[in-house]
């Protein structure tokens, strides 16, 4: 109202009015809609089959957006939907939604310091195929493995029925990796400085699809999170260890892995200022006290014996063998004093050990239990469970396929394609 009581005259009012064009409103029903297709995917990918009810339940929309995005998926040939498995129990169970695995599949590529990896692997996480082969000590330039690894490669997709199905390469690697192009800056078990390995593999592969790559212990945490020991656990560190030592965080439900993905080098915390020189050049690195050539040194057999050699001391610490027990009790000393640092900092509610500490963990868990009571703070310490992982070897190579299946559980509307003509927006 003005001073004297009367309304301003239309022209002169500031109204802030948006005006909104048909057009507009086309944008965000389908920006909508891609959020709603991509709620339903990952549920079904992470959980596996669901019932239409399920999916109500778990993304909040109602049933009739529900059917009408399970029907888009159906048509696309990315999902099914079929009878439940009776239960024996009175009435009709309900249908159930599940992806379709071969309507939409990534290449996984595993390089660790002794072995390659590839496998083929659905939407849902069904492993379709999986090879992996041991790699000689010192067969490690640049241009071996990429050659090896496309040799595997062209083995499991000549077995693929159409190569039309590849939607993304992940690759995992034992090294510092950018995540924004994949260049690896230094793996220093292999022996590699400034490798853009993402570019060189997409370049030999030719397959024409997005080539991400990412570090080996931040890809095993993906995995257990998902797949293996962590999952519904949103705070989660994972280390694991065979020649080096590598670890993930999930923190808050996301990965941590700092301002270009560099972060989780955990192997190379400094621990022992007197210690033994590691590869990366620095000196008493946390993975000189706790990684395969450790363990082996203590027992007095030759560093470079490979999992093989670890294998017959674990034997050995099953036996009851004295000078084994005591090399692991004191591998169990060194990983919970690094541990205690971790925890302190990070907080997390669960500790996944994989690798060597996975396979050993019976021999180590009440050592570092006992090293983290002595030296992590009493909070972050009451809340913290360390757990043996679940997927073993295959954890990082797993988590690569996640890595790869990320941009398609974003946005399915890549495979289904855009709606033709857009309604009203979908309730949500």
């Amino acid at each position: 109202m003005s001073e004297s009581g009367s309304r301003l005259p239309l022209k002169e009012r500031n109204t802030n009015l948006v005006t909104v064009r048909r057009d507009d409103v086309g944008q965000r029903s389908e920006s909508v809609r891609r959020a709603n297709l991509s709620a339903i995917v990952r549920e079904l990918h992470t959980d596996g089959p669901l019932s239409r009810s399920d999916l109500v339940a778990r993304t909040g929309l109602t049933r009739t957006a529900i059917r009408g995005l399970i029907g888009e998926l159906v048509a696309a040939d990315l999902a099914t939907e079929g009878p439940a498995v009776p239960l024996g129990t009175p009435g009709r169970p309900s249908p159930l939604v599940r992806l379709n695995p071969s309507r939409a599949v990534v290449l996984a590529l595993e390089i660790a310091v002794d072995s390659l990896a590839v496998a083929l692997v659905g939407a849902g996480g069904q492993v379709l195929q999986l090879e992996r082969v041991d790699l000689p000590r010192g067969h490690t330039s640049v241009d071996e493995i990429i050659g090896d690894l496309i040799g595997l490669s062209d083995m499991v997709l000549a077995r693929l029925p159409g190569r039309d199905a590849i939607v993304g390469v992940g690759v995992s690697v034992v090294g510092v990796v950018r995540r924004t192009d994949g260049l690896v800056s230094m793996a220093p078990n292999l022996g590699w400085r400034e490798v853009p390995l993402g570019r060189r593999l997409a370049d030999a592969l030719g397959l024409d699809v997005p080539v991400t790559v990412a570090n080996d212990g931040d890809l095993g945490a993906l995995a257990e999170a998902r797949r293996g020991a962590a999952i519904g656990a949103d705070d989660v560190l994972f280390i694991s260890s065979e020649v080096g030592v590598g670890g993930g965080l999930i923190a808050g439900g996301k990965p941590l892995g700092g301002a270009a993905g560099y972060g989780g080098e955990i192997g190379h915390i400094p621990v022992n200022p007197t210690g033994s020189a590691c590869r990366c050049g620095a000196v008493g690195c946390w993975e000189t006290e706790v990684g395969e050539g450790a363990l082996l040194k203590r027992v007095g057999r030759s560093p470079g014996g490979g999992r093989g050699a670890v294998d017959e001391v674990l034997l050995d610490a099953e036996r009851g063998v004295g000078h084994a027990l005591a090399a692991l009790d004191d591998l169990g000393r060194w990983l919970g004093f690094g541990l205690a640092g971790l925890v302190n900092v990070f907080n997390p509610r669960l500790v996944v050990l994989g690798g060597l500490f996975g396979r050993s963990f019976p021999f180590l868990i009440e050592t570092v239990e006992r090293e983290l009571d002595r030296r992590a703070l009493p909070g972050p310490r009451a809340l913290v469970a360390i757990v043996p992982a679940t997927l073993g070897i295959d954890a990082s190579l797993l988590g690569a396929a996640e890595l790869a299946l990320e941009p398609l559980l974003d946005d399915p509307a890549v495979l289904v394609g855009p709606r033709e003509t857009v309604p009203e927006l979908i309730s949500s």
